[in-house]
């Protein structure tokens, strides 16, 4: 058993020799740290307070007992905590008392994630200002998010928020054609544009199950990093917000061999014969929101990542400068040149790729 620190928590746990895996006695990953930190930011920059929060899939629950710790006075309501882990209830006692946090705004459960979701219904043991419904959730799973959705976002209340994370990156982005079909309902690309491609319709896949409940789930922040995709949405009730979830469902159509990308709303167009999709189209992020979170950004290890984020132009699809000019056997400008010239940004899905409005046909004339 080893002590292990995260920013204002400490937890003791048992950590595996080699890789991270979903046998461990206790599940930590300490490469989602990043992914921690940054739900603590976006949840102390949103509007929403006294928030009933779920996490059903909490692990060694170190995210639960910084959420008490590091979020704002007045964010928390109750925090309801689950793992299907035997030893669950005990650890995390054990844990928050090792930290000096009162149980009094935790309820602790061991079950099934998606039973425990279900099962959270207003009744009189239930916390003070607990309707039955969540104004967070919390989906980390070990693999695919799949299995949880329906429950997750039958509970999650108006104007909540839903936050998705996903690790099989390789079925999403084009790395097993069949599995992304089977799962996401999509075919993917195992191109330069894989990680956008597959975080788009990991966001579709997921509003897919939304609508069945009338619920518009608007992304306000989605990105890609280490091994996994995050997503947070927020909750808009109603028919009509959702009809035009549906209308910005599309496809990025492609043409192997000049490189050229467009969106369009079938998966076929005179010159453009390979496809990606159906996916979401939409914007990735609130830029307002996201500038909030760099302005108060305490975690010096997110700096960078959030920086770039927030000037990230909001477009579908990029150009890699380094396959065009592979491509197009010619030589590479300097970086700050190309973003100069197209009037673009650099973007965190690809370290040579370029965001720009400007065609194909521009970007290959920078190329000298």
């Amino acid at each position: 058993m080893e002590t292990i620190s995260e920013h204002s928590a400490s937890i003791k746990v048992e950590l595996p020799k080699k890789d991270v895996h979903s046998k461990m006695p206790v599940f930590f990953n300490p490469i989602m740290k990043s992914n921690r930190n940054i739900s603590i930011l976006l949840l102390n920059s949103i509007e929403n307070e006294q928030m009933n929060l779920a996490l059903p899939l909490a692990g060694s629950g170190i995210r639960a007992i910084r959420f008490l710790k590091e979020l704002k006075k007045g964010k928390i309501n109750h925090i309801f905590v689950n793992d299907n882990n035997p030893k669950f209830k005990k650890t995390l006692t054990n844990n928050l008392t090792f930290n000096k946090q009162s149980t009094k705004k935790v309820s602790i459960f061991n079950e099934d994630a998606s039973l425990f979701l279900l099962n959270q219904t207003e009744d009189k043991k239930k916390p003070e200002k607990y309707c039955g419904y969540f104004d967070y959730i919390d989906i980390d799973p070990f693999g695919t998010p799949n299995p949880f959705l329906s429950a997750a976002i039958a509970r999650l209340c108006r104007n909540g928020v839903l936050a998705i994370t996903a690790t099989d990156t390789a079925a999403l982005s084009g790395t097993y054609p069949k599995v992304t079909k089977r799962k996401y309902w999509a075919t993917s690309q195992k191109n330069w544009m894989m990680h956008e491609l597959g975080l788009r319709i990991l966001i579709r896949k997921v509003q897919l199950i939304g609508m069945q409940f009338d619920k518009a789930l608007i992304p306000v922040l989605a990105y890609h990093k280490d091994h996994y995709f995050r997503i947070y949405f927020q909750n808009k009730k109603g028919k009509t917000n959702c009809d035009n979830i549906i209308n910005q469902h599309d496809y990025i159509l492609f043409n192997p061999k000049t490189l050229d990308f467009s969106v369009s709303k079938t998966n076929k167009e005179k010159g453009l014969n390979q496809f990606a999709g159906p996916l979401w189209s939409g914007s990735l992020m609130d830029k307002s929101l996201l500038k909030k979170m760099v302005t108060t950004n305490h975690f010096p290890e997110e700096k960078k990542f959030l920086e770039q984020l927030s000037k990230e132009k909001d477009l579908v699809g990029f150009f890699d400068v380094h396959i065009l000019a592979k491509k197009y056997k010619k030589s590479i400008p300097k970086i700050d040149v190309v973003l100069k010239k197209l009037r673009g940004t650099r973007t965190h899905f690809n370290v040579n790729g370029v965001k720009t409005n400007k065609k194909l046909a521009d970007v290959v004339k920078l190329l000298k």
